[in-house]
């Protein structure tokens, strides 16, 4: 298989909600909530990089949808990682998601790895680690 990664989908469980955060809240661009005329086919997209989005999707359409039956969400299932330019970056991106209504769970200190991070879970209680690591810094 060769990695084409250009949708992350996450599960939520109030669309409206998920965008507030996202949109509102993290600045995130989007076109808003589209396909709400098909039932289960509600969703948002928002840009993230050149080639990659992000998707919103309530967690009982993706059930549907797939046909695995819907569990109880755990934010330990995986880690979304925004990584940064600087340590400051890190503080700055993790008091931003703060305001925007995110629950600090790990706030930003120096890695045992010799980074500097820290974890936020948005409002359905995805983890996301906002991470400085001096071996990848991003392309801006």
């Amino acid at each position: 298989m060769k990695p084409r990664i250009t949708m992350i989908t996450i599960g939520v469980d109030d669309l409206e909600r998920a965008l507030r955060f996202y949109r509102d809240g993290l600045g995130l661009k989007t076109e808003g909530i589209i396909g709400q005329e098909f039932g289960d086919g509600a969703i948002a997209f928002f840009d993230l990089q050149a080639g990659v989005k992000l998707a919103i999707w309530l967690r009982r359409s993706i059930a549907h949808d797939s046909g695995r039956p819907l569990g109880n969400p755990s934010s330990t299932e995986f880690t979304l990682g925004h990584n940064v330019g600087s340590k400051a970056e890190v503080d700055a991106v993790m008091a931003e998601a703060k305001m925007a209504g995110a629950e600090i769970v790990k706030p930003a200190q120096a890695t045992f790895w010799g980074g500097y991070a820290g974890y936020f879970t948005d409002p359905d209680q995805h983890l996301w680690e906002v991470v400085w690591n001096p071996q990848f810094i991003p392309e801006d």
